[in-house]
């Protein structure tokens, strides 16, 4: 996880190539995300899956994994954002518009080994102070 050394505006991040994994802005610093780890990327891809099986066709929500999504101040990479069918904008030919400028209705985080739960956490709750319904933080090593 990498942080630039000078501060940002939130403009002049957005103004940044994406890069890969994504970084998110968060507080002035942009902090790049962990390349996300095979339990990880296959967790993320069943749920998204899951939900979007239950909720695209009556177009309810849709399940976008790696959404960037900005508001409040931020420009963050939720690892599934669910956005209901009426927060999604459309053009004129029915594709759906490429900025998101909302928080999601529901935020999914998996935490990766070399994130810090703390920070995840209030990634969530950032998310859950703009109006995001739902906030979820998976451990991918938790069992019951």
């Amino acid at each position: 996880m990498t942080v630039a050394t000078r501060r940002f505006t939130l403009e002049e991040f957005l103004k940044l190539p994406e890069s890969k994994p994504a970084s998110e802005y968060i507080e002035r610093e942009i902090i790049q995300k962990p390349l996300p780890k095979i339990k990880h990327s296959r967790l993320r891809s069943k749920a998204c899956n899951e939900i979007n099986q239950v909720t695209e066709n009556p177009k309810i929500a849709y399940a976008f994994p790696e959404l960037r999504c900005t508001f409040g101040g931020r420009s963050i990479v939720p690892d599934i954002a669910v956005l209901l069918w009426e927060q999604i904008q459309f053009d004129d030919s029915g594709e759906p518009l490429d900025d998101v400028l909302i928080a999601p209705y529901w935020a999914i985080e998996i935490l990766s080994p070399q994130q810090s739960s703390n920070r995840v956490t209030r990634k969530i709750i950032h998310c859950l102070q703009h109006n995001c319904q739902l906030g979820w933080l998976i451990d991918p090593d938790d069992r019951f």
